[in-house]
């Protein structure tokens, strides 16, 4: 099974209790971003 960077930022922001929406605060970049980024739809 491969692991994508989605799966792993999914992986660690749930292992850490935070929500998609509290992460993207964090790192400065839409709540949509967060979800795209998880799903594998963008890479940006």
């Amino acid at each position: 099974m491969e692991i994508t960077v989605g799966t792993n930022i999914k992986r660690l922001r749930t292992a850490k209790g935070i929500t998609q929406e509290q992460l993207s605060v964090v790192m400065n970049v839409s709540c949509a971003a967060v979800s795209k980024w998880e799903r594998g739809v963008s890479h940006s």
